[in-house]
C-alpha cells in the first residue's frame, strides 16, 4: 500500500504581481489562530495576552503588533486574532503555549487566505470595491473591519500607509485574487 502524505499550502502561494509601484502579493507562511475570551475570566484572558504579546488587546476594529511581530487584531468583545508569519504547522498551540490556557485558541490557518496590497494605487483600487470610507482619517493605520469585496466576506486591516491585508474564506481564493487584481488593472 502506498504512504502518502498530504501537505498544507496556501491556495495563493507564490503570487507576486506588480502594477507599476503597487505591489500585490500572497504572503508567505501567514499564520492565524483566533483567541476567544471565556466568559467569566475576560480578565485573566487579557492579562495573559498581554504578558504573552506585550500589548493590551485592542478596542472592536483595530489591531495592534505585539512582540515576535505578532498583530492582534480585535473582532468583537470577546473574540481576537494572532496574524503572524510562521512556517511550521504549529500556529495554535504555540499561541496557545504562550497564553498558558487563559483563553480558547483555534487555529485558522488554513481557513483564510491573505493578500497584501502596498503602494500609491492601494486604497484607489480598494475603494472600487470595498464600501466602507478608506481614508486615512477614517481607516487609519492599525484599522480593522469585516466588510464585502465583489460578494466576497473579507477582513481588511491597515497595517501602514498604503498598506493593507486582506483575508478573505480560502475556499474562494481564485475570485478573492480576481476582485483585487481586476480593480488594480482598472485604476492602473
Amino acid at each position: 500500500m502506498a504512504d502518502f502524505t498530504l501537505i498544507s499550502e496556501p491556495p495563493l502561494k507564490g503570487f507576486d504581481h506588480s502594477f507599476g509601484d503597487t505591489r500585490l502579493y500572497a504572503p508567505a507562511d501567514l499564520a492565524i489562530v483566533s483567541i476567544a475570551l471565556p466568559l467569566g475570566a475576560e480578565d485573566a484572558a487579557l492579562k495573559a495576552i498581554r504578558t504573552a504579546f506585550d500589548a493590551e488587546l485592542p478596542a472592536p476594529g483595530l489591531s495592534v503588533m505585539g512582540k515576535e511581530d505578532i498583530r492582534l487584531v480585535r473582532l468583537g468583545p470577546d473574540q481576537a486574532f494572532a496574524i503572524f508569519t510562521r512556517a511550521a504547522p504549529d500556529a495554535e498551540p504555540y499561541v496557545q503555549d504562550l497564553l498558558k490556557g487563559a483563553a480558547y485558541t483555534t487555529d485558522q490557518t488554513d481557513v483564510w487566505t491573505g493578500l497584501m496590497l502596498d503602494g500609491p494605487l492601494a486604497r484607489t483600487a480598494l475603494e472600487r470595491i470595498c464600501p466602507i470610507d478608506l481614508h486615512p482619517d477614517a481607516f487609519a493605520q492599525g484599522a480593522a473591519a469585516r466588510t464585502v469585496m465583489e460578494h466576497l466576506g473579507v477582513l481588511i486591516l491597515c497595517t501602514g500607509p498604503d498598506i493593507y491585508l486582506l483575508l478573505s474564506a480560502s475556499s474562494s481564493a481564485g475570485s478573492f485574487l480576481h476582485a483585487v487584481e481586476t480593480s488594480l488593472l482598472n485604476v492602473t
